[in-house]
Order: structure tokens, then sequence, then C-alpha cells
């Protein structure tokens, strides 16, 4: 097997082991944590680490520790919120989750700079255009990773289909269910009782075990960049100080565009903060136990892996512009349906086509607006996808931030107000660009633009 494509592999199942945990526990956060709202706290605080990480961390460890050992240490700070989770309290969740907060923009700019440079040093040895290399390995990569949210999902919900007793779900109970909900801890009343301590220690136990495999996979097996590569590594890591790079990043909002792409970028970590915090707690938990909170997850991990890997090939036919109308169509029903409906456990199938839709909605904000970010910033990418994951993060921290202050049908509208705005500002972006250049943007503006899909959902 060619050497660079053993490291792709390498660095894609080590990947596909650590988020199999952490994908499945973020996802139990608001359910299995429910007591003060410290699982949703726990999510605001990791993501506003993030925040920081992303502003200073990567180039630094990167230069210290080289791409592997940066990716090696920052998946040791993933271990250490599943460690976290074994005894959940403030003194435990809050700090391991900035610990995993501050390990993650390294951890993804670390694969990114290692992905680029063996695709560089292939393409180079082979006489073949870099780019095309590049872009097979991230295909490569996220063709196996994405697989992650149903192997992490599907583990809970086979592990909590173990407890035994169940309860009958009282009219009165399920009342407290959907978007008018009692704002109360609703998950230890109603549907299955709550998983044991043993079960739920059963799946901790596994998803560290998976931690630490992905960490001994990498340092093991992934080779180390060569010396020979030592330019193309300088080049890429040739990153400015943490102060001009903080300067840069909020000197980029001088351009319009930017600032109007913020609404946007923003509804991404809304949405996907409703999702996983709300929806399952509120809906899936509530109305028919938290071991099918794993099983729904997959189903919107499932669709949003095909739908990603679809909606990446047709853009090209159908433009980006009508890609958005099908996500903002898509998402407006889900919410309006979502604000009129009561679940029911007799209506089992709703469960499961509420998360496929989001799903696909989810595919095209993910790869479309990554996609824009790339065309629209060419010669500014770097300070361009740090304010996609500064205000992605920011989204996301507010989303679980008022998780348990407000009713869900509040969240609800605050979503919905949230996605019109970002339309109407969307629009005045792709105004802006067809007055300016009235050609459109070619192919090739769209080098180097990976999704920065998971790394969203850390």
């Amino acid at each position: 097997m060619e050497r660079n494509l053993k490291n792709v592999l390498v660095i894609s199942f080590g990947f596909l082991l650590l988020f199999t945990a952490y994908g499945g526990l973020q996802n139990l956060q608001s359910s299995l944590h429910s007591e003060e709202g410290l699982g949703v706290a726990s999510l605001s605080v990791l993501y506003a680490a993030l925040i920081l990480s992303s502003m200073f961390l990567p180039p630094i460890l990167i230069k210290k520790l080289g791409c592997k050992w940066t990716i090696a240490g920052s998946m040791c700070c993933y271990i250490a919120f599943s460690l976290g989770n074994f005894y959940a309290s403030w003194y435990t969740l809050i700090p391991t989750s900035v610990i995993l907060g501050l390990g993650g923009a390294p951890l993804w700019s670390a694969k990114c700079t290692y992905l680029t440079i063996a695709g560089n040093s292939y393409a180079e040895k082979a006489e073949k255009n870099g780019k095309d290399i590049i872009n097979q390995y991230f295909g490569v990569f996220f063709l196996i990773f994405q697989s992650s949210g149903i192997w992490g999902n599907l583990i809970s919900s086979l592990i909590f289909s173990q407890a035994s007793t169940k309860v009958e779900i009282s009219e009165e109970n399920l009342a407290c269910c959907g978007a008018y909900d009692c704002m109360t801890d609703t998950t230890n009343t109603t549907g299955p009782a709550e998983p044991s301590n043993s079960l739920i220690y059963t799946l901790l136990g596994i998803y560290t075990g998976n931690g630490v495999l992905a960490v001994l996979l990498i340092a093991i097996f992934l080779d180390e960049i060569k010396s020979d590569q030592a330019e193309t590594e300088k080049e890429i890591l040739e990153t400015p100080s943490f102060w001009s790079t903080f300067l840069a990043t909020f000197q980029h909002l001088k351009d319009k565009r930017q600032c109007l792409l913020i609404p946007l970028t923003m509804y991404s970590g809304f949405e996907q903060g409703f999702l996983s915090g709300d929806y399952t707690k509120t809906y899936v938990t509530c109305a028919l136990g938290i071991h099918y909170v794993g099983y729904v997850m997959i189903c919107f991990s499932a669709v949003n892996s095909l739908c990603s890997l679809l909606f990446g090939k047709i853009s090209q036919f159908t433009g980006r512009k009508l890609l958005f109308a099908l996500a903002t169509v898509t998402n407006t029903t889900c919410i309006i349906a979502l604000l009129l409906w009561k679940p029911h456990p007799k209506q089992l199938a709703v469960f499961f086509i509420f998360p496929a839709l989001w799903g696909l909605s989810d595919a095209i904000w993910q790869t479309q607006t990554n996609g824009l970010y790339g065309i629209l910033f060419e010669k500014h990418k770097e300070a361009a996808f740090a304010n996609y994951r500064l205000w992605e993060s920011f989204g996301f921290v507010i989303a679980f931030g008022y998780s348990t202050k407000l009713q869900v049908y509040i969240k609800l509208y605050i979503l919905l107000s949230v996605l019109v705005l970002s339309m109407v500002t969307y629009g005045a972006v792709e105004y802006l660009e067809a007055k300016s250049s009235p050609g459109t943007p070619t192919a090739t503006k769209k080098e180097n633009v990976e999704p920065l899909t998971q790394e969203a959902h850390m």
C-alpha cells in the first residue's frame, strides 16, 4: 500500500474511534446529566474553550510537537472528558470540558495540515495535481470518519436497551414533552426507567477504551512528517503570532460579506445545538426513553453523511442558491411542525423523520457554507475560516447556554428568526457578488476547501 495512503487510513480510523466515543457522549449529555442543566452547561463551556483554542493554540502546538504528536496529545483531551463523565459533577465535567475544548482546534488543524502535506508529497512524486490528491485524501478521511455518528449512537442504544424495567407513560407526563415542555426534569419520570449506574459505567468504559485505542493507533502506526517535506510544512505552518492571528480574524470583519455571513454561520451552531441538546431530551428521552436517543441520532448521522456526499457532487450542477433554498424550506417546515407536534410513543416513525430531515438540511449548511467561505475569501482563507469557527462556536455556546433557561417553543422561535435573518443576509452577499463580478466563480476556486462539519461536532 502506498505509504501516504496508509497514513491517511491510520488518521481516519483514529478519528473514527475517537469520535465514536465523543459523538455518542455529546448526544447524551442533556439526557444523562439533566440535573441543574449540567450536561448542556458542559457543552456550552466546551465550545467557549474551543473559541479560545482556535485563536492561538494550533500553530503553536504543531510547531512545537509536529502534526503526529499534536494529534495524539489532543486526543488525550477527549479521553479526559470521557473520564469526567464517570463521576459527573460541576467539579469534574466543567474542567474536563475546558480541556476538551482546548484540544479540539489543534486536533483538527493538525489533521488538516498532515493530510495536506501528505497529499502534496505524493503528488510531487507521482507528478500529479496536488489539489486533486488532497481532495482525494480528504474524501477518504470523511468517508470513514462520518460513520462515527452511527457506531457511537448504536453502542449507547444497545447498552441502554438492556435496562429491564419499563414504566407506563401517563398522558399527564407526555404533556410535558415537546415544544411546550414543563421545564422540569422529565428524564427520570417517563419512559423506561433511568439506566442503572452499571450500564452507564459500561458505556463510559467502552467510550474511554475507544479513545485509548485511537491514541495508540496514532502513536504506533502514524509516520511523522519526513524532513524532506520540511519546506512544505514550513509553508503551511508559517503562521503569525497569537496577536496577529487574533487581529487578522477581526480585521477580516471589515469585509462586508464576512459580516453578512455571521448570522448564517451562527445558525449552523444553533441548529446543531438544538438537535443534540433539546430534541434528544424534550422529545425523544421524554416520550420514548434515553435508549432511543442513539437510534434517532443514527438516523441523523446516516442521512447527513449520504447527503453531504450527494450535495457535494450535485452542487456544481444546481448551484448553491437552490441548495440553500432547499435547506431553508426543510428547516422551516421542521421548526413549524415541532411547534405543533405533541410527541407520543405511538407515533414512533415521526421521531425519526425529524432528524432525517434535519440531517438533509444540515448537510447543505455544512458543505455549502464551507464552500462559500472558500470561494468568497480565496485570498484570506485562514482569517475567513477562523471566523467560521469563531461564529459557529458562538452559536453552539448560546444554544447550549440558554438550553435550560427557556421553554422549547421559545428556542424554536429563536431558531426560526435566526434562519430568516441568515437567508436575508446571505441574499445580500449573493447580490454583492453578482454586482461586483458578473462571471461565475470557477470550480478551481474551491481548492483546499475541506468540510469543517465534524469540527463543529468536536
